[in-house]
């Protein structure tokens, strides 16, 4: 009874339970369902309107910001879902990695009315260009914000003082602004719970307030790319305990690295690339850092050994030493114990002495990506080493630039299956892709360049065609593959297909107009044949790059062919036949860059190329005439030389090209007199017009372009006196010969041109004395002044042209008279020429000359020269060519002449030389015409001898005999009868001595009969064989 009565009124319980249960329940989910339809407050929403209103939304992202729509709705707002209050106000949004250009969707300015977001604790403007103005200061009055980031907002100067009053930030982010080289606020070191502060990429400059030091919570520090140059890393930074991530990069600080870095047991992340740490070596505390994980130390200019210590770092997965000068030690076994690797970067890091270094890198069983690139690396024994197949994980691969050969080769076909990418350019690779290849099926990135790999291109294609699905690079230029362009169309992911500087032979196959993926095209310096059609391009939709150069292709696709792809890059067929006429469907490609078809065949006039986006264009060596076309506003280098364009070049001052850099229009038939335009091509560096027929006065407005360095108007039919140029400081040649101009050489020449290094004048008018200031042309390597109307004496003072020791210069075509024949020459490697030839100069040549000691080759030649030569002219020991004919020099050749060893033209004809010329050198090999006309000059080669030079010697012979030979017959009688008494004398007087002296000749007579007979023997044995 007792048990029913409590089991009822237990009943009671439970139902009284699961009433007040259910009630509650009810009440607890009518709560949740009323804060889930809070709606954003109306006068925050209003705000946020507010604050639309001053943003650009071209690219209509704000989209959901209506008026009529909840605001805690809209894209990069979040709100307190029991207040409705806004929250979050996050524009990250705005930003795609793969899509970010300079151009951001919003831009605007910053309203005010932000502050009715009093609740607001994230604020994120990143990627809103704010169009350089000052970070508002009322942001310092959203006192509940944590996380603040303005990256990449466009802000500019200071950065206001109330941002100090956000005393609950933990996240302060600034980077990618421009803060004018201010200093880094010492308010952010008031900022006690910051955890984040990244201040990169905004422009400050140093010293940094050791204020930061009082951030006690700091976890991340990045102030990376500003420029702290000339500073040390601040010791404080060590002081901040909770530090897991410092990132200083591309700071410009140089050292030492202070030691309290070491005290940074939590850091995850190092980062001191791109810094000037100048002589030292890498701190050893590093390796004490046992948290790390990535350590970055590229470019910092880091000497001496890798400490070995950096192999205690067992987590590190991230270890970049890329750029540095330090020098590993002879083996890399500390490496070896870095077991949690998967990248490491160590190109241009000295491991010349590492002899085994595979077995240390088979070790890292994790590592991804290995970077040895310009290492010295030596070769080794590859097949002798058991480490094969024991790191499979290795996908990325670069070894390039280290002169390794091929058994690399073997070792990459078995260390790995997983390679994605492999770069073994520039090395000494030999043979043939290996068979092992065979099995790298998920291989995208395949760069052997510059090799001396040589097999049938058919059969490396065979080898690659497990990742037929995968290649998207194939780079093998400049290696001796050979055979034709067999069928790719099963690559069906090729982007990249370079194959130039090969020996690829036969046609290409039309399957190659089935890659559709492709966009780099290059089988340019081969010697492939065929006709290339349309079909060759047939679904190439994603072309941007095409070279054809250099093969014996006829590019011949029909008249109206259309092409399916928009180059953006550059197109090639130079050297292979493409005219006559100029192909139509280039006109269709309206953003390519770069146009070459030089020496093609093509003919007639060239098309209006103003509509393009041309910058580079090159049609030289061809057949166009009739008068120059439009070009693309866009234009920065263009060549035109060797064709037939004709008529005045006026026209060209239409191409508005404020970036053209290079012209060259040269060998044409241009004509009339050149336009006054050129302050117009400011950024000209380059000008050729030379061998046209252009005339008249060279105008005032090339004196404009201050940073041309060639100005070459070469065989024309130039005249007047030549413009000041004295403002275009930067020139290095100056080719102005054969033309009609008069006046005096300006002295402007070597006043204002420090840098010229060739200064052609010849075959003009040019009268009065060469200025005393070309002396000051320390660069000069060629001058040549020759066939003018020049006066007066040469300067004293050519001994100041220092530089014709310089071979600095070498780019450059220039034509000279070497060794009496005009001729081209391609660069000015060794190159050294004075000619002053055909002139009207007076005087002695001067002493000085001779200290011209590098000079090649001198030309004095038909002047009105007088006095002796130089003693010392064969100081100029360097000399291959002289010409010093028809002038008036007298005396004697100076026997220094005999060191004159590399001389091998000469000409001394036609002046009033006299007496012996020098013997014993090459100066008896030239011919006698080269001392012709010199009537005192005698002696080999010339068939003149010496006035009485000869009877003088033959006398002085004759009595050197007389005297040689009563001295030699009077020694020789006393000699004999001295020796012979002495000998025979002794023989007579003293017994012993003549028997032993007998017994020596019977012995001596013995030794010889026997060695003479046992010789005797050998030979008939010999013989006998």
């Amino acid at each position: 009874m007792f048990f029913s009565i409590m089991s009822g009124r237990s009943m009671h319980s439970v139902l009284v339970g699961l009433v007040c249960l259910a009630t509650a329940s009810a009440v607890c989910c009518s709560s949740v369902g009323s804060s889930n339809n809070i709606m954003c407050l109306e006068s925050e929403r209003h705000a946020l309107l507010q604050f639309k209103q001053g943003l650009v939304d071209d690219s209509n992202a704000l989209a959901s910001w209506k008026s009529e729509k909840d605001c805690c709705k809209w894209r990069g707002i979040e709100c307190n879902n029991q207040t409705g209050h806004v929250t979050s106000l996050d524009f990250s949004f705005n930003y795609d990695p793969y899509l970010y250009s300079a151009e951001v969707p919003l831009s605007g300015e910053i309203s005010p009315s932000l502050l009715e977001l009093r609740y607001i604790n994230y604020l994120d403007l990143s990627y809103i260009d704010f169009g350089e103005i000052l970070i508002p200061k009322f942001i310092g009055s959203l006192s509940q914000l944590k996380k603040l980031k303005l990256t990449y907002a466009n802000f500019s100067g200071p950065v206001p003082p109330q941002l100090g009053n956000l005393s609950n930030l933990h996240t302060l982010d600034l980077s990618s602004n421009d803060f004018e080289g201010m200093m880094i606020p010492k308010f952010i070191g008031s900022m006690s719970q910051l955890k984040e502060l990244k201040l990169a990429y905004a422009n400050f400059n140093g010293p940094i307030p050791p204020q930061l030091g009082n951030l006690s919570n700091l976890h991340t520090l990045d102030l990376s790319f500003n420029d702290f140059e000339g500073m040390m890393i601040p010791k404080f930074i060590g002081s901040l305990s909770q530090l897991k991530e410092l990132k200083l990069a591309y700071a410009n600080f140089n050292g030492p690295i202070p030691p309290q870095l070491g005290n940074l047991s939590n850091l995850h992340t190092l980062d001191l690339s791109s810094n000037d740490f100048e002589g030292m070596m890498i701190p050893k505390f590093i390796g004490s850092m046992s948290q790390l994980k990535e350590l970055k130390l590229a470019y910092a200019n880091f000497s001496g050994p890798v400490p070995p210590q950096l192999g205690n770092l067992s987590n590190l997965h991230t270890l970049d030493l890329y750029r540095n000068q330090v020098v590993s030690p002879e083996n890399l076994e500390w490496l070896s114990h870095l077991s949690s690797l998967r990248y490491l970067n160590m190109s241009s890091v000295d491991l010349s002495k590492v002899v085994n270094w595979p077995p240390s890198l088979s070790k890292l069983t994790l590592l991804t990506e290995l970077q040895l690139s310009l290492c010295n690396l030596p070769n080794v024994n590859l097949r002798s080493l058991s480490f094969i197949n024991s790191s499979t994980s290795l996908q990325l691969l670069d070894l390039s630039y280290n002169s390794l050969n091929s058994s690399i080769l073997y070792w990459i076909a078995n260390v790995s299956s997983n390679f994605v990418h492999i770069d073994l350019s520039f090395n000494k690779l030999e043979g043939g892709i290996p068979k092992g290849f065979q099995n790298l099926c998920s291989l995208e990135s395949l760069t052997l360049w510059h090799n001396q790999l040589s097999e049938n291109f058919e059969d490396s294609v065979k080898t690659l065609s497990c990742a037929q699905n995968t290649l998207e690079t194939l780079f093998l230029a400049e290696n001796l593959f050979w055979g034709s362009l067999p069928d790719l169309s099963h690559f069906s992911k090729l982007r990249v297909l370079y194959l130039f500087s090969n020996q690829l032979n036969g046609s290409v196959s039309e399957s190659v107009g089935q890659l559709s993926s492709l966009k780099w095209l290059d089988l340019s310096g081969n010697s492939l044949t065929g006709v290339i059609t349309e079909s060759h391009f047939l679904n190439l939709s994603r072309l941007q790059y095409l070279s054809l150069s250099g093969n014996r292709f006829s590019i011949n696709p029909s008249s109206d062919w259309s092409p399916p792809f928009q180059l953006t890059g550059w197109l090639d067929m130079s050297s292979c036949k493409v005219g006559p006429a100029f192909p139509k469907w280039i006109l269709t490609q309206t953003n390519l860059t770069q146009l070459y078809v030089s020496n093609a065949g093509l003919s007639g006039k060239l098309p209006n190329l103003s509509s393009t986006s041309l910058r580079y264009v090159n049609l030289s060596s061809n057949l166009f005439s009739g008068a120059l076309p439009s070009f693309s506003p866009m234009l920065q280098h263009l060549y035109l030389s060797n064709n037939r364009f004709s008529g005045p070049l006026s026209s060209f001052c239409a191409t508005q090209a404020s970036h053209l850099s290079y012209l060259d229009i040269s060998k044409n038939l241009l004509s009339g007199e050149l336009p006054n335009c050129w302050m117009q091509f400011q950024n000209l560096i380059s000008l050729n017009l030379g061998k046209n027929k252009l005339s008249g006065k060279i105008p005032s407005s090339l004196g404009s372009l201050q940073g041309i360095g060639i100005l070459r108007l070469h065989d024309n039919n130039f005249s007047g006196e030549l413009p000041s140029l004295e403002n275009s400081t930067q020139l290095l040649m100056v080719d102005l010969g054969n033309n009609n101009l008069s006046g005096k050489i300006p002295i402007w020449i070597g006043q204002s041109l420090p840098n010229l290094v060739i200064l052609r004048l010849r075959s003009n008018e040019f009268n009065g004395i060469i200025p005393f200031s070309l002396c000051s042309l320390a660069a000069i390597h060629v001058l040549d002044l020759s066939h003018n109307n020049i006066s007066g004496s040469l300067p004293h003072c050519f001994d100041n042209i220092t530089a014709l020791a310089d071979d600095r210069y070498h780019g450059f075509i220039v034509e000279i008279v070497w060794k009496g024949i005009e001729r081209e020459f391609p660069n000015l490697i060794g190159m050294r020429s004075i000619d002053i030839s055909s002139n009207y100069l007076i005087g002695e040549i001067p002493p000085s000359t001779a200290s011209m000691t590098e000079l090649k080759s001198l030309n004095l030649s038909r002047n009105k020269l007088t006095g002796k030569l130089p003693e010392d002219f064969g100081n100029m020991k360097m000399l291959e060519s002289l010409d010093l004919s028809r002038n008036r020099i007298s005396g004697k050749i100076p026997t220094s002449f005999a060191s004159l060893n590399f001389l091998s033209v000469l000409d001394l004809s036609h002046n009033n030389l006299s007496g012996r010329i020098p013997s014993g050198t090459q100066l008896q090999g030239f011919n006698a015409s080269q001392y012709m006309g010199n009537r005192g000059l005698c002696g080999p080669p010339l068939t003149q001898s010496c006035p009485g030079e000869g009877t003088e010697i033959d006398n002085k012979e004759h009595d050197n005999d007389d005297l040689i030979s009563l001295g030699f017959f009077i020694s020789v009688v006393l000699g004999f009868f001295t020796g012979f008494w002495m000998v025979c004398g002794s023989l007579l007087l003293k017994t012993s001595w003549r028997y032993a002296y007998f017994r020596f000749l019977d012995n001596a007579k013995d030794w010889i009969y026997v060695k003479t007979a046992v010789y005797k023997a050998k030979v008939q044995r010999r013989l006998q064989r």
